[in-house]
């Protein structure tokens, strides 16, 4: 059952068997918050088991450009389109956050970025690829992201 994300009293619930649920929580409520805000559009997020051909995407992706496979379980997704770009979310139980943009117009922009919840450990299959850079968020305290340019076709 999808789960409309507020961005103003942040829960918990379906990131509860997180190690840092909170974190992870406020990370999700920042990116709603940023959709909504940019694009007046309400960020949903459903349990991972109802969107296996997101989390398949979004893996085979990982894999055909960075030969990176995520170890953590994939808790929550999310999948939309907003002015010309499709976008996929995947929430994983680790407190990782990995977001594809991809454009749907030749030429557009398409990227796969990568956010570490407040009090996580850099995940191993990452650590080595990838520098995260550091930014402060009312919801979600420190966030580190990384991101990569998509180069195939999906």
């Amino acid at each position: 059952m999808p789960y409309t994300v507020d961005f103003v009293n942040v829960s918990t619930v379906g990131v509860e068997s997180s190690p840092v649920p909170e974190a992870l929580a406020g990370l999700r409520a920042n990116e709603a918050r940023y959709f909504k805000n940019k694009y007046d559009h309400v960020f949903t997020v459903s349990p991972a088991e109802d969107m296996p051909e997101v989390i398949d995407r979004v893996s085979r992706i990982l894999s055909e450009e960075r030969e990176i496979v995520i170890s953590s379980r994939p808790l929550e997704a999310s999948s939309f389109d907003v002015e010309g770009y499709h976008m996929a979310y995947v929430f994983y139980e680790s407190g990782l956050s990995i977001n594809v943009m991809y454009g749907i117009e030749d030429g557009a922009k398409r990227a796969v970025g990568f956010k570490l919840s407040d009090g996580m450990d850099i995940p191993e299959e990452l650590a080595t690829r990838f520098k995260f850079a550091r930014q402060k968020s009312k919801l979600a305290g420190t966030i580190r992201g990384s991101y990569f340019v998509i180069k195939g076709e999906y």
